[in-house]
């Protein structure tokens, strides 16, 4: 009897390039400075395996000797490669440094939502405060009618401080 072959699975073999390896690990090692560079108190709110804890400890005495704090970060880069959460450690320190940057922006829509209050009135709080349940519609239209009057009599902006202040109370997490 003629033996039956089985059938040979072709494994697809992903390749990676000597670059593409060179670039991720220049990307950890950035990452071991960025970390190292922190305050003590930043690096706390991360999460952080003991591994790293103890490593940055470490790495926090050595600082002043220049060739053990670069065999310390080359030690802190490999165990970051090892470490499993690397995109949380990463989105909660790009969440750190970028915290002023997004406050901004969110104080700017803000403002604008504001300025589209008192230009549209009673059909933009009702787009509001779907958006936004927590918002009360009669504070809402008090607070739009005094700014809308203040500016049209240029006085003072009291309201529009005030309708301010409540949207970012409210919309601001």
């Amino acid at each position: 009897m003629a033996k039956k072959k089985k059938p040979e699975i072709e494994e697809e073999i992903i390749y990676v390039s000597k670059s593409e390896l060179k670039r991720d690990a220049q990307q950890y090692q950035q990452l071991a400075l960025d970390l190292a560079s922190m305050a003590k108190k930043q690096r706390d709110k991360l999460p952080l395996t003991e591994d790293l804890l103890q490593a940055m400890v470490v790495a926090d005495k050595i600082r002043a000797k220049s060739e053990a704090y670069r065999r310390h970060m080359n030690y802190i880069t490999k165990t970051l490669r090892t470490t499993e959460n690397i995109a949380e450690i990463e989105a909660a320190i790009d969440l750190m440094l970028n915290k002023n940057n997004q406050a901004d922006v969110l104080l700017n829509k803000i403002e604008l939502v504001r300025d589209e209050l008192i230009q549209q009135g009673d059909s933009k709080i009702n787009e509001l405060l779907v958006e936004f349940p927590s918002l009360e519609r009669q504070k809402m239209r008090q607070l739009v009618r005094q700014a809308k009057k203040e500016s049209d009599a240029e006085k003072p902006a009291k309201g529009f401080k005030e309708l301010f202040q409540y949207l970012k109370e409210t919309m601001m997490p």
